[in-house]
């Protein structure tokens, strides 16, 4: 079967990951419904039996509650979720090193030309990779093996959960004429819209036409995704780690929501140190920096603020945000969650003579990477600015919401609340 494999991609994406992580960690919610996202309110994500039950992402605790009174609903534990995803990509690489991170449960995997190294054929491979994921990682994942990306995404999707999709060459046809347009990757409302305007409402529909047609109507990203349905790959495996990014986003929901103005404003500026950590990290700064307040409504308000200078200290940022923050915030409101958005960032190099410029920015600079090298060693926030003081002292939520995830209650031998060792808590042991 591999002659029908140019190339040979495989998706893997985890089924209801974090869900099935905590269903992994206590066997007693396996054939339960499970809901995670109780810290914010919502569900953010739930098992298949209580997708079964009408339980969609987003819903609110209190509409979970009336439609499903057995729900199991618990608080987020994003650390052991993060340390299984690790796991997730070491397995993989046992097959091949050619592997793309694509998401915290889903991956991308370049298997070609190892049908005879490993002594399987191509659905052999990821049928092994499949049973060693489902048997180490107690859960189920669902793969798609296919001649390109998009076609492997689409497989992935194809039988879920736990399902095994193998799209050789000769059997595009037969999912694309199957799959809409809407459901594949990196198409979305805006584009699938464009396209049934045209009358291409399948992925085949698309493919069906000339591609001189898709240049001139599309961006050159949608050609790509035009000649990926074809079994063209053109959309390389991104393998290396991520070193840059456009920008930095740092979002936090808080229960009750409050009508406090310190608090809340305490909450933005923690968010505001927590993606300078992440620009530092990577050695990134922004003048364009844009946050958001959000009601108890679910209603946004938020503003834009452009810096003099690219920065990535908190302490530059501030007192830039805080008449803004005084405009929108209204004491008549309750607010459940802050947010921060740093883009358009540049290298750090970019900025040296700016800095060299301003000797209060390289005190700053000095400073903050002292701050770091203390995160380091003792944990993140171990030191941190007295404007988000009251956000470090209190549970982001309180009552009921402020469950603590089983991981954070059951420290290891030279472990602390800040500094953690790399190791869930899953199953009643350690692996």
């Amino acid at each position: 079967m591999s002659i029908y494999y140019p190339r040979a991609i495989l998706h893997i994406d985890g089924d209801a990951f974090f869900a099935s992580c905590e269903q992994a960690r206590d066997p007693k919610l396996r054939g339960r419904p499970v809901i995670t996202g109780k810290e914010r309110g919502i569900a953010a994500s739930m098992s298949y039996e209580a997708k079964a039950r009408g339980i969609t992402r987003g819903m609110r605790l209190f509409e979970i509650k009336k439609m499903c009174p057995d729900a199991i609903i618990l608080p987020s534990d994003y650390e052991t979720y993060s340390i299984l995803s690790e796991r997730l990509y070491s397995i993989v690489r046992r097959f091949t090193s050619d592997v793309e991170e694509y998401g915290i449960d889903e991956c991308f995997a370049d298997i070609t030309g190892l049908a005879r190294p490993l002594h399987m054929n191509y659905e052999k491979i990821a049928a092994t990779i499949k049973s060693t994921l489902d048997a180490e990682l107690g859960f189920t994942f669902s793969i798609g093996l296919a001649t390109t990306k998009v076609l492997a995404k689409i497989g992935s999707k194809w039988q879920k959960p736990s399902g095994l999709t193998c799209i050789a060459s000769n059997l595009i046809r037969n999912f694309t004429s199957r799959t809409p347009v809407e459901k594949v990757w990196g198409i979305g409302p805006a584009t699938t819209a464009l396209l049934h305007k045209y009358g291409i409402y399948t992925a085949a529909d698309f493919t069906d036409r000339p591609e001189n047609w898709v240049k001139e109507n599309f961006s050159k990203p949608f050609h790509e995704i035009y000649l990926e349905l074809r079994g063209e790959s053109t959309i390389p495996l991104v393998t290396a780690p991520k070193t840059s990014y456009a920008s930095i986003q740092k979002v936090k929901t808080f229960t009750p929501p409050s009508s406090d103005r310190e608090f809340v404003f305490s909450e933005l500026a923690k968010n505001i140190e927590n993606a300078c950590i992440k620009a530092r990290r990577y050695g990134l700064a922004t003048a364009h920096i844009f946050f958001f307040l959000r009601t108890a409504e679910f209603v946004d308000q938020g503003a834009e603020i452009k810096l003099a200078n690219a920065s990535n200290i908190p302490n530059e940022i501030i007192p830039r945000l805080r008449p803004y923050f005084e405009k929108i915030f209204c004491t008549n409101k309750k607010y459940r969650t802050t947010g921060i958005v740093l883009s358009e960032l540049t290298t750090i190099s970019a900025q040296m003579d700016i800095f060299g410029a301003h000797t209060q920015s390289e005190k700053y600079a000095r400073l903050y990477a002292g701050v770091d090298i203390v995160a380091r060693k003792f944990g993140k926030h171990a030191l941190y600015l007295g404007t988000s003081f009251a956000a470090h002292q209190r549970s982001a939520h309180l009552g009921d919401r402020g469950d603590i995830p089983t991981r954070h209650r059951a420290l290891l031998p030279g472990e602390t609340a800040r500094k953690r060792l790399g190791i869930p808590m899953l199953m009643g042991k350690v692996f």
